[in-house]
C-alpha cells in the first residue's frame, strides 16, 4: 500500500521541474510519516537532477534538506513522537551492521547508504526526497532539531551545516586554531558560522571582496580575494585548517602553500573535473589533503544540538515552489545569500 503526496519532480535531465504526485510507502512498525515545512535547495540537487553526476531514472524529486513535524510513528517507535520537530539529511538508511555503521558512520556504510533521493528504498522503489510535502523515514534516521533554531534556518543544516561541522569537528578547529574557508556560499557561510562558535580564528578566501561585508557580519576576522595574485604570496604558511566548499576546479596546490606546518586541507565541495595536486605541496610543511562527506546520525544530531545552543541557523530565502526553477539557475549563478529554502504550504 501506499499514499499519494503532492511533490514537484524533474522529468528529464533537460526540462525543467514540474508539480506532481508521488506514492510515499505506508508506515512501518519502526517508521516517522513527517509532513514537511521546509526543504533547502543545495547545490547537490541541481548537479544530480541534471546528470552531472551521473545517469539518473526519471522523474526524479530531490532535497535532502528537510524540516518538519512529525505527524505520524509506528508502534514500535521510541525517539520520536507526534509534534516533534524533526529533519531529514542525505541518507535514509543504511545497513546498519558493517564496521563502519557500528562507529557511527553511516554515510561511509560498505554496502552503500540509502540516500534520501536517487538511491532505492527498502521497499524496493526509488526513493524521493524532500520537494514534496510528506515523507516516510525510518527513525533513526530522523533528527531532532532543538529549540532555538526555526524550522526553515534549521533545514539547510542537514547538509550546509553537518557538512562543514564534522571536518571542523574532526580536525579540532577552535581556540588558538586558524582556520580558512574557501568559497562563501550556502556551505561556506555555515563553515564560517561554526568555525567562529568553535572558537576559531576564521578567514575567508573567496574570487572576489563583494561579500566581504556578509563575511565580516558573520564572524571572519579576515577576508582575502584569491583573484588578487598577492593574496597567496602574503598568505603563506598563514592557516592550520582550510575547508574548500567550492565544486569549481582550483589551483590546489596554491592553496596547499598557504597551510601552516601539519595543517590540512579538507574539500567538501565536489566539482566535475578532477583535482591535480603535486606531491611537493604535501611533502612540504607535512601537509594533509582530504576529503569529507557530511557526517554520520549521531555527529549530524551533535551538529544540530551544537547551532542550537550557540543560535546558529541558515542565511535563508524563503521561496514558493512556483519559483523553484528560477532559484535553481539563480544558483548555479551563485546568485542566492546563502541558501533558498521551499515553503511547503505553497505546493
Amino acid at each position: 500500500m501506499t499514499t499519494t503526496v503532492k511533490a514537484w519532480a524533474k522529468p528529464s535531465a533537460d526540462g525543467p521541474l514540474e508539480a506532481t504526485t508521488i506514492e510515499r510507502r505506508d508506515l512501518g512498525p519502526n517508521d516517522v510519516r513527517i509532513d514537511i515545512t521546509f526543504a533547502g535547495i543545495c547545490h547537490s540537487d541541481i548537479h544530480t537532477a541534471r546528470a552531472e553526476w551521473g545517469e539518473i531514472s526519471y522523474p526524479i524529486v530531490v532535497g535532502h534538506e528537510i524540516a518538519g513535524v512529525v505527524a505520524e510513528v509506528g508502534s514500535d517507535v521510541t525517539r520520536h513522537a507526534v509534534g516533534d520537530r524533526v529533519g531529514v539529511g542525505c541518507m535514509v538508511g543504511s545497513c546498519r551492521e558493517c564496521k563502519n555503521c557500528r562507529n557511527d558512520e553511516e554515510q561511509y556504510c560498505v554496502k552503500g547508504n540509502i540516500g534520501t533521493y536517487n538511491g532505492t528504498d527498502v521497499d524496493g522503489r526509488p526513493t524521493a526526497g524532500g520537494y514534496s510535502d510528506e515523507i516516510v523515514v525510518a527513525e533513526d534516521f530522523v533528527l531532532r532539531i532543538p529549540d532555538g533554531i526555526e524550522l526553515d534556518e534549521a533545514a539547510p543544516l542537514l547538509c550546509a551545516g553537518i557538512t562543514t561541522f564534522s571536518p571542523l569537528h574532526r580536525w579540532n578547529a577552535g581556540p588558538g586554531k586558524r582556520v580558512a574557508v574557501v568559497g562563501l556560499g550556502g556551505l561556506g557561510h555555515m563553515a564560517v558560522k561554526i568555525a567562529v562558535a568553535m572558537g576559531a580564528e576564521v578567514t575567508v578566501l573567496s574570487q572576489s571582496l563583494k561579500k566581504q561585508e556578509d563575511g565580516l557580519r558573520l564572524g571572519a576576522k579576515h577576508y582575502y580575494a584569491t583573484s588578487d595574485p598577492d593574496t597567496f604570496a602574503n598568505l603563506k604558511n598563514s592557516f592550520d585548517l582550510i575547508i574548500n566548499t567550492v565544486s569549481a576546479k582550483i589551483p590546489v596546490d596554491s592553496y596547499l602553500s598557504l597551510l601552516d606546518v601539519n595543517g590540512a586541507m579538507v574539500n567538501v565541495g565536489a566539482p566535475e573535473e578532477p583535482l591535480s595536486v603535486n606531491a611537493f605541496s604535501l611533502i612540504t610543511n607535512g601537509r594533509s589533503y582530504a576529503g569529507s562527506m557530511i557526517g554520520g546520525i549521531k555527529e549530524t544530531q551533535e551538529m544540530l544540538d551544537f547551532c542550537a545552543e550557540h543560535h546558529l541557523g541558515a542565511e535563508v530565502e524563503v521561496i514558493p515552489f512556483d519559483k523553484v526553477n528560477e532559484a535553481w539557475d539563480r544558483v548555479v549563478a551563485s546568485d542566492v545569500r546563502y541558501r533558498f529554502v521551499l515553503d511547503t504550504s505553497t505546493l
